[in-house]
């Protein structure tokens, strides 16, 4: 068996991220036409990895983002409670720059140490840690090669520094970008982070407010 790994790729793009509208209350939109072709050049990507399981948030968008992964590995995309975006309270749906300086106020204040600092109306850090790192528990309790989860930007952010150590550095994800951790002594260390210049404007996933 391929020693495990986890695969956490970010959803690809929908209207919502192109018109820079904080969309985190499942199902949320669907992705759009560059977004399915982020998705298929997933599934290419990954098509020769060791992938054993391929999982995704309720959410529309990551659901669909997974299927080509999972017809590249003749898998059925396994839905996953817990793993969907940092709920934005108040800010759900809306955009325009004081919306989005909101959201990043609260952002930043996490990547300080801040885990208590809440969207308005809506959810922590500490919120959302509590949910998606035991949804990473259950799905790769007994699990082998590579498991892929297809989640969100800021949870997924979230998650992996949990994992490796709220001191690790962490960055923008893109979309249908991926980080890869292995498990090693006991703990997390970081195989890769896909990296790309922040899109103004794509807040969830830590890029500055247009």
């Amino acid at each position: 068996m391929s020693r495990l790994r986890l695969v956490l790729a970010r959803h690809g793009q929908t209207a919502a991220n192109a018109q820079h509208v904080l969309d985190s209350r499942p199902p949320g939109f669907p992705l759009n036409e560059k977004g399915w072709a982020q998705a298929e050049a997933l599934g290419d990507r990954l098509r020769g990895d060791p992938v054993t399981a391929v999982h995704a948030s309720v959410a529309v968008r990551a659901r669909q983002t997974a299927e080509p992964v999972a017809a590249a590995h003749d898998l059925e995309v396994q839905v996953v409670e817990g793993v969907h975006e940092v709920f934005c309270g108040e800010l759900e749906g809306r955009s325009g720059r004081a919306a989005l300086e909101r959201f990043m106020a609260v952002y930043n204040a996490w990547w300080k140490g801040d885990f208590d600092a809440r969207m308005p109306g809506g959810e922590s850090a500490h919120d959302v840690r509590a949910r998606f790192l035991p949804a990473i528990d259950r799905i790769l309790d007994g699990a082998s090669g590579d498991v892929v989860l297809v989640s969100h930007g800021a949870a997924i952010r979230l998650a992996a520094a949990a994992l490796l150590g709220d001191t690790a550095e962490t960055r923008f994800l893109p979309n249908a970008g991926l980080v890869v951790l292995r498990p090693e002594n006991g703990g997390w260390v970081l195989e890769h982070w896909d990296g790309a210049e922040p899109v103004v404007g794509d807040v969830t996933a830590g890029a500055p407010p247009r």
